[in-house]
């Protein structure tokens, strides 16, 4: 496993790993080419690469559980839903809604977390 483990990472790339050397011979980085504040640029890539993963999960959700995390979390039209309208749209009870939300939270959570160790 631990041999696996390193291919998978061998492509890596480091955002602090040299890329060339300035007129002093001192080793120049991506970070330093970006000048942005250490972990910045890292943080940033996180967040869009967890963003894209959680979108991506989204869609894969049965619709209707779908369409409850695009409406309570504004996903649609950047208004969040209160569970009273999500179940006047869907046709089904406030705590059916809850328990939808509740399971799709799950899944997503689950799904986030099997694409980490991935």
């Amino acid at each position: 496993m631990l041999l696996r483990s390193s291919k998978k990472r061998r492509g890596d790339v480091s955002l602090s790993d040299p890329v060339g050397t300035d007129k002093e011979g001192n080793d120049i980085s991506f970070q330093d080419i970006l000048g942005t504040a250490p972990g910045q640029v890292e943080d940033e890539v996180v967040k869009r690469i967890s963003l894209e993963k959680a979108r991506r999960l989204i869609r894969q959700l049965p619709r209707k559980e779908r369409t409850v995390i695009e409406m309570r979390y504004g996903l649609l039209d950047g208004t969040m839903h209160p569970q009273h309208e999500v179940a006047a749209v869907l046709g089904i009870s406030r705590s059916y809604v809850s328990r939808m939300e509740k399971r799709a939270i799950g899944l997503l959570r689950a799904g986030m977390e099997t694409s980490d160790e991935s």
